[in-house]
């Protein structure tokens, strides 16, 4: 089966983006959550799902692990590979936010170029990255699944901060730093940075 791109057309809906976004009452947007294993990305994300649930507006945390499990199940943690995953779940994302939804995506995606390429897929202002920033050695001291002190025995290779690198984000459009802040406040400083952008508006 020929699977070249070249042969196929892409459909359009009589539905628009905007029809959808009006169904739902507010825009739809991707809220990235990059940083090191263990910085605290999904913990983010599934909070922040919860509180704009609570806010009537429609959401779907995709997890880098949750992922794995599926849509990335044939891919391993080469270069290639983590690039190959980074651009599927920029793909399933940009589809999301068409349906209108809040697409919070919870990555390490350590390469800048990767977040980039998402970035690049959708409109402007519809792809928010956010460096959830902690040093490496508190992520490795909270070691949630162990993967460090895998990492640092040889049982994983290329496990980034320890035998592969992480770029941090050059111009996130937000920080947050949760090396010593809890989760309900890094959800806080979030709302606040999308209600003063309109994010969070009536369509």
């Amino acid at each position: 089966m020929d699977s070249d791109s070249r042969n196929v057309t892409w459909q359009r809906s009589s539905l628009t983006r905007r029809d959808r976004s009006q169904r739902f009452g507010h825009p739809s947007y991707v809220l990235w959550f990059t940083g090191l294993p263990g910085s605290g990305k999904t913990t983010l994300a599934f909070a922040m799902e919860k509180e704009l649930h609570g806010r009537g507006i429609a959401s779907y945390v995709l997890d880098g692990d949750n992922v794995r499990h599926g849509l990335g199940r044939d891919l391993g943690f080469s270069e290639a590979d983590r690039k190959e995953n980074i651009r599927r779940v920029g793909e399933v994302s940009k589809l999301f936010v068409d349906a209108g939804l809040v697409v919070l995506a919870a990555f390490v995606s350590p390469n800048e170029a990767d977040r980039g390429m998402v970035r690049e897929m959708l409109a402007p202002g519809e792809f928010i990255e956010i460096y959830v920033k902690c040093p490496l050695a508190e992520c490795e001291r909270r070691d949630p699944k162990g993967l460090y002190k895998k990492a640092r025995g040889g049982q994983i290779s290329n496990f980034t901060g320890i035998g592969a690198g992480y770029d941090a984000p050059v111009r996130p459009e937000l920080i947050l730093d949760t090396e010593n802040r809890p989760a309900a406040e890094s959800v806080a400083d979030l709302i606040r940075y999308l209600e003063e952008r309109n994010y969070l508006a009536s369509c």
